[in-house]
This record gives C-alpha cells, structure tokens and sequence, in this order.
C-alpha cells in the first residue's frame, strides 16, 4: 500500500489541529456566555478556556504523538527565517493583542486582527522562505481578517450597549475560521 506524500500528512495533520481549535474556541465562547448570564465569579472563564481546549486538545491528540511530531516538524521551517521576517510575523500575533492593553473596549476587533493577521503572515512568510504552501492557514488568516467588517458592523447597528455578545460574536468567527481552514487542510489533496 502506497504511502501519502508528506506535504499531505502534514496540512491532514494541521486540518486536525485547527478543527480541535475551532471545537475548543466555540465551546469556550458559549460556556463563557452561560456564565456571563449566569453572573458567575471571573475565575469560571479561566476554567472554561482551560477545560475546552485540554478535553478538546487531550481527545483529539492524546493518543497519537505522530500529530505532535508533524506540527512540531512544519513549526521548525521558521527558525530559518531571516531576522526582520521572524519580528514581522511577531509583531503581526503580538501587536493587535497587546494593542488590547490599551484598548480593552476594542478586544472583539483586536483579536480577530491578531488571528487574521498572524496566520496570514505566516502563511506568506511560510511560503516565502520555506516553499510551504499551507494554504489552510491563509484561510484562517482570511476568514478573520473578513470578520472584521462584518463584526464592526453588527456591533454598531445591534450589539451597541452589549459588549459581552460583541466578544461572543468575534470568538464564533473565529471558531469558523479556524473550521474551514481544519476542513481544508483535511479535503484537499
């Protein structure tokens, strides 16, 4: 029996690895509502992140260290990026969440920004200096970065006095994000 290429094992591999984030990120977002509703003590948020992604991360990748050896393996292809092409792709994940330091009422917008950016980023910067095409990646880094507008929009014309769904909705987009790139990643050949 015939073997599949690497470059297909690896995107299968990261298809997985954003369908478990997508799972985690939408089931946070709506326990994290039942508890805003709810009126439950701050600390349940840090326990419902938690619990979301290490159920969510330990059942899809608890039995099988090949899907943690390929992620790690595909990570590797940047450390062999220039010095300015690793601060470029840095400053695009850090900067729009640190920007929510100072601008906590904007942390809807922030983070999408940062999500889309950042795996845009290392998708172009992936391509660049490592001839990898994950295109899964650029994906999610599109679908978030097209979230922004629609967002903004749904925020100022609904959501005006309710910050709580503002953030639900930004997390619900990029839990959809994070799925279409994970079904692309596992379909595509």
């Amino acid at each position: 029996m015939k073997s599949e290429p690497q470059g297909h094992e690896v995107r299968r591999v990261f298809g997985v690895l954003f369908i478990a984030i997508s799972i985690a990120v939408g089931a946070a977002t709506i326990l994290s509502e039942i508890a805003f509703i709810n009126k439950e003590p701050f600390y349940y948020y840090a326990i419902i992140s938690i619990l979301s992604f290490g159920i969510t991360f330990g059942i899809i990748f608890g039995k099988s260290r090949k899907l943690m050896s390929s992620i790690g393996d595909r990570m590797k292809h940047s450390v062999k990026w220039s010095t300015g092409a690793k601060a470029l792709n840095g400053i695009c994940w850090a900067g729009p969440f640190a920007a929510i330091a100072a601008f906590p009422s904007l942390y809807q917008y922030f983070i999408l920004l940062g999500i889309g950016l950042g795996n845009f980023s290392t998708y172009l910067l992936m391509k660049r200096y490592s001839g990898l095409d994950n295109r899964e990646q650029m994906i999610v880094g599109l679908v978030s970065l097209t979230a922004l507008p629609i967002v903004a929009e749904i925020n100022t014309t609904l959501f005006i006095t309710k910050q709580d769904i503002a953030i639900m909705l930004s997390r619900i987009f990029i839990s959809i994000a994070y799925g279409i790139g994970g079904i692309y990643g596992i379909i595509t050949k």
